[in-house]
């Protein structure tokens, strides 16, 4: 009697299963497709695109020119031996491991604002300078962006030329401002076109935030001369335009910290109160360390408190705190004048070596019979150069000669070798014929 019993019991248990399981769910009657279902296929990074690409090609002699890194003669990445010594004075001190402050490690983001600035410079002689440490550049940009957008008084449309690093309008954007452009490549004369820039600054409205790359333009290495820097800072003092730059190669670009900091300084020595986003990526090579800077000038010790404050609370909610490892490097550096003596040498070093293979370039390209003016190989600064090739003149270059670079023309000339350096001449003069 137990047995049938409980027999029975067994059966409506199965039947209530097999009831549940043929029923479905009132999550899954009202949910009728996946909650991503609309999210769409966004396009592929350009730049990762063509590393996959050269990562596929089989040819034993291919280039890559699409990398924003810096490489050696050897084509190989390169730890700076003042970062090896910095790294190792670091791990001897046996530090911690604790959070930095909300604006970062002290004694990196004091040394940062002095090699930008200028140790003697009355922005830090009178502690005004309101700065944070912050995640590389792109970190810096996104921080300022969203101070602007949040305390900036003026219009919130922010001005980029044209054209510009490929991030800077997406950054912008999400911090909330307005990204437009203003002139500045001219595609004909492969130059500035520095009456359409002045044009553009001039008519834009009173009080616009116009964003400026201090030295070695990206993408295309076209940068003002200190007389024409002047000129920029007359008319956007003339209409009280707020100078945003962006600093990513000071020091990488000619091989001099202060010749390439030269556009931020005058302008603050003329009375502008500048936006400065710092890289210590080139520079140093601390690509992955991720180690940047954010700084505003002030008008007084009491309104940089105020604006820190104001910093703090923005920055707190999205990371809290930044990364200390690539800081602490930067900091050791900066302060000993010892190792910063030797990282200056360093980064001539790297800036000569890139100089010197444009002048490679451009001598290659002109034994060979060349018809094409290539004076701007050389006359162009930093890591890119804006060739004027045409993108199916790239596609060429790829295809036919297992040469990578992006189809706006620009090459990474860190890519480019004494090894390598005739075959892409021979390989350019072919596509460009």
């Amino acid at each position: 009697m137990l047995r049938t019993t409980a027999r029975t019991a067994l059966t409506a248990s199965r039947r209530t299963i097999g009831l549940r399981a043929a029923t479905p769910s009132l999550a899954a009657v009202v949910r009728t497709k996946s909650t991503w279902a609309d999210v769409k296929q966004g396009p592929p990074d350009a730049i990762l695109g063509i590393t996959e690409a050269f990562k596929k090609d089989s040819f034993d002699q291919k280039i890559n020119l699409g990398v924003g890194a810096y490489r050696d003669d050897q084509g190989k990445p390169y730890v700076l031996p003042s970062v090896k010594k910095a790294e190792k004075l670091i791990v001897e001190k046996n530090l911690d491991k604790e959070y930095a402050g909300i604006t970062g490690v002290p004694a990196f983001t004091s040394a940062a604002a002095e090699l930008a600035y200028g140790a003697n410079s009355a922005p830090i002689l009178e502690n005004r300078v309101a700065i944070t440490q912050t995640i590389s550049g792109t970190g810096a940009l996104r921080v300022g962006g969203a101070f602007l957008e949040r305390f900036y008084p003026g219009s919130k449309k922010i001005l980029l030329p044209t054209p510009s690093w490929a991030n800077h309008a997406a950054v912008f954007r999400d911090s909330g401002l307005t990204p437009e452009q203003y002139t500045y490549y001219d595609k004909e004369s492969i130059s500035l076109n520095f009456e359409g820039m002045l044009n553009d600054i001039e008519s834009a409205p009173n009080g616009t935030i116009v964003v400026l790359h201090a030295c070695a333009h990206n993408p295309t290495g076209v940068d003002p001369t200190p007389e024409q820097w002047r000129k920029i800072s007359e008319v956007m003092m003339k209409k009280g335009h707020f100078p945003f730059f962006d600093m990513a190669y000071q020091g990488f670009a000619s091989g001099d910290t202060a010749k390439d900091a030269y556009a931020v300084r005058y302008f603050v020595e003329q009375g502008h109160q500048v936006a400065l986003c710092q890289s210590f990526a080139k520079n140093m090579g601390l690509y992955g360390e991720r180690v940047g800077a954010f700084s505003l000038v002030c008008e007084s010790p009491e309104e940089k408190a105020r604006v820190d404050s104001q910093l703090k609370i923005l920055i707190r909610p999205i990371y809290s705190n930044p990364p200390i490892h690539g800081a602490r490097i930067a900091a050791e550096i900066l302060n000993n004048p010892e190792l910063k003596q030797q990282w200056l040498e360093e980064v001539k070093g790297m800036a000569d070596r890139m100089i010197s293979m444009r002048h490679l370039l451009k001598k290659n390209l002109e034994e060979l019979g060349s018809k094409h003016d290539w004076s701007h190989v050389t006359s162009q600064i930093g890591m890119f150069c804006f060739t004027g090739l045409k993108p199916e003149q790239v596609d060429r270059l790829a295809q036919e000669f297992s040469v990578y670079g992006t189809r706006d023309g620009r090459i990474s000339i860190s890519g480019i070798t004494s090894a390598n350096v005739k075959r892409l001449a021979e390989a350019i003069h072919e596509v460009s014929k």
